[in-house]
């Protein structure tokens, strides 16, 4: 396949950014998203060019760094899938595909497709702990979960904190990200401790950062790769209610 590839590029977070143009030949329609960008860069580096800066780690959709917003949606066009899951046969030869890091106040670029989120990071490090000390590690039978609750807590735990929802959000909203945090540990015996303490850090932090408020539109839940469900959002807006009210009196 032959592309055109339309990218952001941006020296750093002081400069202003702009769509470059980009021909890439003899792409394979097996070859990951990632693996075509690694192509149009030895093919940079080879004309003295500068290569196009991303983000990856795994390449194994577990880690969440390849967050590249492609052809106006975060990850791509597939359905539950992250950048470097994404591979050439959902494109056709000929195509354009514009490439551009995720956009939101709370995730300044550093260079071209890199964004800084350690926002996250510190979102984390506000409440999404636990810090009781709860002994030696016990048989898994020794404290009782109902097994809708543990559901539920693994279920928000398989977010990996890529962004997506923030990058597709209207409001660049991260509240799909921090409810999740906020449900893995409040549903479990362990987290229950310190349940009110942690959303409000963490939603204080939240806000502190420079996320928008939740639009209720549902394209976070869309667009997360792992498919984070809004319920955890509700769960996550109640718990912060009767935790303001209580910590009131």
């Amino acid at each position: 396949m032959k592309l055109l590839l339309k990218i952001w590029r941006q020296k750093n977070a002081n400069t202003q950014g702009k769509l470059v143009e980009y021909v890439v030949d003899h792409v394979s329609p097996d070859m990951s998203f990632l693996e075509m960008l690694d192509v149009l860069n030895e093919n940079l580096v080879d004309k003295n060019e500068e290569p196009i800066a991303f983000d990856h780690d795994c390449r194994e959709g577990i880690c969440g760094m390849c967050s590249l917003y492609i052809n106006g949606r975060a990850h791509g066009p597939q359905t539950g899938v992250t950048t470097c899951q994404l591979h050439m046969r959902s494109f056709k030869d000929g195509d354009t595909i514009y490439i551009e890091p995720w956009k939101a106040n709370g995730f300044p670029v550093i260079k071209d497709l890199v964004v800084d989120r350690s926002a996250f990071d510190r979102i984390i490090q506000a409440g999404g702990y636990v810090s009781v000390n709860t002994g030696a590690a016990q048989d898994a039978n020794c404290i009782p979960v109902s097994k809708q609750d543990a559901d539920k807590a693994f279920s928000a735990a398989t977010c990996i904190g890529c962004g997506a929802c923030v990058a597709t959000c209207k409001n660049a909203s991260a509240m799909l990200f921090v409810s999740a945090k906020v449900s893995q540990l409040s549903l479990l015996p362990q987290g229950k401790i310190e349940a009110k303490d942690r959303v409000l850090n963490m939603v204080k932090q939240m806000d502190a950062e420079g996320f928008g408020n939740c639009t209720n539109t549902g394209a976070c839940e869309i667009e997360c790769p792992k498919g984070i469900s809004l319920e955890n959002i509700a769960r996550m807006n109640r718990e912060y209610l009767v935790a303001t009210i209580t910590s009131e009196k």
